[in-house]
């Protein structure tokens, strides 16, 4: 039961790791500060803030939110914290209020991390103040408990900070506020670091090079397989992992496949496992009996919370999907190969060429084959056996940016108050599982543009679809899409534009326009195309010199810093040369500051570009609006088969979801 605080009051904790989670109806800045047994805070590496938003034991938001959750491990504080203290402030410099009695009471909670709330507290009685410690985690003789503290400080963050002893209070105050107004909100970051020759350096990983890259002039041709969970990552093969404390994997850096050291082992381990992360929960289920292997439990992988648990462990199981048909195919391969120089030493003496003796050598090679490659495909099977049992229970737990369109927990939906961990664009199988479907997921906010191949294209299942067919399942994947991420985003920060110059795509937007969560109809003809575009590549701009300059808190009152996702029918109809150059510029610049692009177009009709196209199809993830098995993954290349999330036929979730969308999208603005 939860326990309703109020000021002073405590509660005791059973649990070590929790969630905080705050709503203000306003952007504040959370920080979380450790302390001693008198509470005071030793230096600036005890508080974790927006410029610093992990320490031990400790993570918050990294930008002034609404909203917000912040973890709390207390087995990894060190041993010489006793205190943590929770504390909240009003952004300085911006056109918000300035006091908390101007706006309505924050709410601070306590709970597990399965969602469970174990106390909570309504901070009211304030005024003038602009910060205040809304509460503490303290421990008591090895025990850990919570107390509504309330206290407030008409001096801010920083008049905050001295109070709690801290000698630096003037100068982390400070800190703190040049990274709120850095940040801006969600969509605007800071640039990425330079490169060495001036180039901007992606903040996605380092692809892999492939037959048409490596520094020459882009040569045309078919766009060759790309990896649905990145290609040479950061971590992976050869690679150092990056030190990110409590970063999740990122599986979004979809780049060209990497080839695996000649003469190396692979490494299947995942890139960024090497991080420190918080165990994982104890297991639910009921232990196995002797010799048999453990029965599943959704989100038994590490993480702070369900939501990153369940990202983990669905990069796990493709993990260990591709694992184990690595070593089926290579038992296989090397079945095989024995067999044929078993067969080759035969023929080669004449003696055994003819009669019983060679007859006997040649049965007794290929039932050897048999036997090794039948004892493979048992141990495949008991492995596959156990990844169907392991995705039957994660795929129903999924939350809905993970789920199926018909996963019963779009039923359920609600505009979220927070962005999800990554979003899922599809399914991906291997032809020796065919019946297990891992997730693809991707990490949000996106760090690429899409591109959804309308061009007739051959089927995995060996049928043909026409063009008109492909490109009207193209529209619909495409809006099948934007809706999901329109759904994942809180009210008002994700914003939808299409482009469509000769309205072929009127049908499959329907949803989109029917529920008005579109910024403005879709742009038809040159002159839609061309208005789109400038207002676009114009936010990128501003955007850009506002954040490069340094004075990010300088753009335009009410500049909306939400993420912008542009979609694209029929390219390049409509398009002239200065939009073909906006288009590339978007694709190129337009992620880093919170623009994004989703084309739907066939690569072949805009051929008579050349090779000026090429970068711009290189820079996006291809999927398909059909099964296609164009995806690779990084370590030895597997040809994994995509399936794009559609919404089931007849289903009116899709309507359902826009709608919902729509009304908090109205009542925010």
């Amino acid at each position: 039961m939860t326990a309703e605080l109020v000021r002073g009051q405590n509660h005791p904790l059973s649990q070590a790791r929790l969630e905080i989670r705050i709503s203000a109806g306003t952007p504040i800045v959370a920080v979380a500060a450790l302390g001693d047994e008198n509470g005071r805070i030793h230096g600036v590496e005890w508080v974790a803030h927006p410029g610093a938003p992990t320490q031990p034991g400790l993570e918050v938001s990294r930008q002034a939110a609404a909203d917000h959750r912040l973890a709390v491990d207390l087995d990894a504080v060190p041993e010489a914290v006793h205190r943590v203290s929770v504390l909240l402030a009003l952004p300085v410099g911006g056109t918000g209020p300035v006091r908390f009695g101007a706006v309505a009471a924050p709410f601070v909670a306590v709970t597990g991390l399965d969602g469970d709330e174990v106390a909570s507290y309504t901070i009211t009685g304030l005024e003038a103040e602009s910060a205040v410690v809304a509460l503490e985690l303290y421990r008591r003789q090895d025990a850990w408990k919570v107390r509504a503290v309330g206290q407030g400080y008409a001096g801010g963050l920083a008049e905050l900070l001295a109070d709690q002893g801290l000698p630096q209070a003037h100068q982390l105050a400070g800190t703190v506020n040049d990274a709120v107004a850095q940040g801006l909100a969600r969509s605007v970051q800071a640039p990425p670091p330079r490169t060495a020759d001036g180039d901007r350096s992606r903040q996605t990983a380092a692809p892999a090079l492939g037959p048409d890259q490596g520094g020459t002039a882009p040569q045309p041709g078919p766009v060759p397989p790309v990896s649905p969970y990145g290609g040479q990552m950061p971590g992976g093969p050869g690679q150092p992992a990056p030190q990110q404390p409590y970063s999740a994997p990122d599986p979004s850096a979809v780049t060209q496949p990497s080839t695996p050291t000649a003469g190396g082992p692979i490494d299947y381990s995942h890139p960024r496992r090497q991080n420190a992360a918080p165990p994982p929960p104890p297991p639910t289920a009921p232990p196995a009996a002797p010799g048999q292997p453990a029965q599943p439990v959704a989100g038994d992988a590490t993480g702070w919370s369900m939501e990153e648990r369940l990202y983990n462990q669905v990069w796990g199981m493709f993990e260990d999907l591709a694992r184990t048909t690595a070593a089926y195919r290579s038992a296989v391969d090397f079945a095989e190969s024995r067999m044929d120089k078993e067969l080759e030493q035969v023929l080669s003496d004449p003696r055994s060429r003819i009669g019983g003796q060679g007859d006997a050598a040649r049965e007794a090679a290929r039932a050897r084959h048999t036997q090794l490659v039948t004892q493979a495909r048992e141990a495949l099977d008991r492995d596959l056996t156990q990844l169907a049992a392991e995705a039957d229970v994660v795929e129903p737990a999924l939350p809905p940016a993970y789920a199926r369109w018909d996963n019963p927990a779009w039923h359920a939906y609600r505009v979220p108050m927070e962005i999800p961990m990554a979003l899922r664009l599809g399914d991906l199988h291997l032809p020796e599982a065919d019946r297990i479907r891992i997730p693809m997921l991707v990490r949000l906010p996106l760090e690429r543009g899409l591109w959804i191949d309308s061009g007739a294209a051959g089927a995995s299942d060996g049928s043909f679809t026409d063009s008109h067919t492909m490109s009207r399942l193209a529209m619909e994947t495409a809006v099948a899409h934007a809706a999901r991420l329109l759904a994942v985003y809180p009210a008002g920060e994700f914003t939808v534009h299409v482009i469509d110059p000769a309205g072929s795509g009127a049908q499959a937007l329907a949803p989109l326009v029917q529920t008005g969560v579109l910024a403005a109809p879709p742009a038809l003809g040159a002159a839609g195309v061309a208005d789109v575009l400038g207002r676009l590549t114009q936010r990128v701009d501003l955007v850009q010199m506002a954040v490069r300059g340094g004075a990010a808190d300088s753009l335009p009152p009410g500049f909306d810093t939400s993420q912008q996702l542009l979609i694209v029918n029929d390219f390049p109809h409509g398009f002239d040369d200065r939009a073909v150059n906006q288009l590339r510029y978007l694709a190129d610049e337009g992620p880093a500051f919170g623009v994004h692009l989703m084309m739907v177009a066939d690569r072949e009709e805009s051929s008579g570009y050349g090779p000026l196209l090429d970068p711009l199809w290189r820079s996006l993830l291809r999927l398909t609006p059909v099964a296609d098995d164009h995806l690779a993954d990084p370590w030895v290349g597997h040809a994994w088969t995509y399936e794009p999330s559609l919404v089931p036929p007849g289903s009116q979730v899709l309507q359902q979801v826009l709608a919902q969308v729509a009304a908090a999208r109205t009542k925010f603005m």
